[in-house]
């Protein structure tokens, strides 16, 4: 009798960290970018090409991220339909260089028309820092932040 039990537990014991394991996912991340045709590469989706929001032979919706300037692959095709062109976050799991989408949300860059921008500061140039009200003119203010340098 204790021979049967003493398996069972032991078997229980070693087998419990396996059925945990499944249920993570160490490749679940997060990744922001536009969604392209995959008739392009890295490149063309960097300086905006054309050719990447054309439809072509065999080509399928992919997220171009700029931010490491690298192609990845959409599965299922239909969780990015409707998003050619759209900045987008999506969330999933990475197998080679494709994202399983779990989720898929729109980005919303900047401000809204006549939003007001919220109070901030920052150094410039020269090291001193600069607010919203010391940047301010007679006029008003337009800031620009461009962060897809390409140095």
């Amino acid at each position: 009798m204790t021979k049967p039990f003493l398996f069972f537990f032991a078997l229980t014991l070693f087998s419990a960290p396996l059925v945990v394991s499944q249920g993570t996912t160490p490749n679940s991340a997060t990744w922001s970018g536009t969604i392209v045709y995959s008739s392009c590469n890295a490149d063309e989706a960097f300086n905006e090409s054309p050719e990447c929001f054309r439809a072509a032979p065999g080509a399928k919706l992919a997220l171009y991220d700029d931010t490491n300037r690298v192609m990845y692959s959409l599965e299922p095709q239909e969780s990015a339909a409707g998003h050619l062109g759209d900045t987008v976050t999506v969330r999933g799991t990475l197998e080679d260089d494709t994202i399983l989408i779990q989720s898929l949300e729109l980005m919303s860059i900047g401000l809204a028309i006549g939003q007001k921008a919220p109070a901030f500061s920052a150094r410039d140039q020269f090291g001193h820092t600069q607010t919203l009200d010391s940047l301010k003119g007679p006029n008003g203010t337009v800031l620009l932040f461009f962060r897809s340098a390409d140095w």
